[in-house]
This record gives C-alpha cells, sequence and structure tokens, in this order.
C-alpha cells in the first residue's frame, strides 16, 4: 500500500517525491516541470516538455516543497515556486475530476440521484460511487461503495458535482463500469490528498538535500 491508500502493482511506472524521497506508483505523485521564466508549473496530464519533478501528491507535502525549496535542488538551479501554488494545483485537480465525470456523464457511464444510484449499485453496474462531502452522513451512509474505499469518491462538494451534472448542485452520483472510471479514480484520490484533513507533512518530509527522480 502507498501514501494515499493507493494499492501498488507490479507494472505501474514509479517516481521519486522530492519532499519524502519515497518512491511509488506516478499515479500518487504530480508532476512539475520549470517554464520559461523559471517558474513552476503543474503538469497533470504530463505531457509538458523538460525534466519531471514529482511530489506526492497532498498538500502539506507540496507546501513543504515550496518552503523547503526543493524544486531548486530538484533542478539543481534556483527556480520560482509560486506561493499559492497549493491552492492552484487543487483547483487543477478538481477541475480535472469533474471534466472526467461530465464525460462520463455524456458517454451514458455517469447517473445522479439516490434513487437511480441505488438501483445501479442493487445491479452491480457500479464502479464509483461518488457522494459530495458535504451531503448529510446519514444520507451517505445509505449507499455502500461497490468495492470498498478504492470505489469511492467524497473530495467534491454538492456543487463542484452539480457542474458535472449541469445542475446547481448533486449529492449522490456513480459512474458506472466503462473507460473512465479507472481514470477519474486515479483524479480523484490525487485531490482528496489536498482536501484531506490534518494532513501534515513535516513528519514525512526528510531535511538535506533531495533526491530526483527523472522522466
Amino acid at each position: 500500500m502507498t501514501r494515499g491508500g493507493r494499492v501498488k502493482t507490479r507494472d505501474e511506472p514509479e517516481r521519486r517525491c522530492l519532499v519524502t524521497r519515497e518512491t511509488g506508483p506516478k499515479a500518487g505523485l504530480i508532476r512539475f516541470v520549470v517554464g520559461p521564466d523559471d517558474e513552476i508549473v503543474p503538469d497533470l496530464a504530463e505531457k509538458l516538455p523538460g525534466r519531471g519533478l514529482w511530489v506526492t501528491a497532498e498538500a502539506a507535502v507540496l507546501a513543504q516543497a515550496v518552503k523547503r525549496g526543493a524544486f531548486s535542488r530538484g533542478a539543481k538551479r534556483p527556480v520560482k515556486a509560486p506561493p499559492d501554488l497549493v491552492a492552484r494545483v487543487e483547483a487543477m485537480l478538481a477541475g480535472r475530476v469533474v471534466d472526467l465525470i461530465a464525460l462520463a456523464r455524456k458517454a451514458g457511464e455517469g447517473i445522479a440521484g439516490f434513487e437511480k444510484v441505488k438501483a445501479a449499485l442493487v445491479a452491480d453496474e457500479v464502479a464509483l460511487l461518488i457522494q459530495a462531502a458535504d451531503g448529510s452522513a446519514r444520507g451517505r451512509s445509505e449507499l455502500r461503495p461497490p468495492d470498498g474505499a478504492e470505489s469511492l469518491v467524497s473530495c467534491l462538494s454538492g456543487h463542484e458535482l452539480g457542474l458535472a451534472f449541469g445542475r446547481d448542485s448533486v449529492i449522490h452520483a456513480a459512474v458506472l463500469r466503462g473507460g473512465l472510471s479507472e481514470r477519474i479514480r486515479i483524479e480523484a484520490s490525487r485531490l482528496a490528498g489536498f482536501r484531506a484533513a490534518g494532513a501534515g507533512a513535516d513528519s514525512a518530509a526528510a531535511d538535506g538535500e533531495d533526491s530526483v527522480s527523472m522522466d
């Protein structure tokens, strides 16, 4: 098991975090590159050119990377990390999750509403149960994810989830078994690392020179 609760598989490419110096599946980390103005740029899609600088997908760990100058050490030259980098990455991750759920809806793989989701769960058609973080605990407890914690997404607000379905707010939704469910699970797992309560990096981060894993 890796940081963030992800199950490690043998075939997943691995990268090393600049801060914790732990190696794990790259799906649990976020790639950054140095932009033209020597400013650190998030590369969530992992497509930008340049040397990849990887940080565990947790807000506290990224905050430590900014505070301790880990990006400059990793790049082996002075670079600038925006002071709002943590908030910027969180917003980008949330946007990616919402957009992917919207794609699932358009592909006929996303449904919303308590009764629809409940029926799909009973029929064993659900890959991911999605419940708004600000929904009532009682209402959320009435639906159980099909395959345990790995199949539950609960890092979006009702408003954010509503955006994916063209509504003001959605509390209960699901992604049916299909091509988009794994991508949504990975991106939601990253976002959860930025919205988990009580995360602290001091105990996990290492002082001194950081190791780097390149592309």
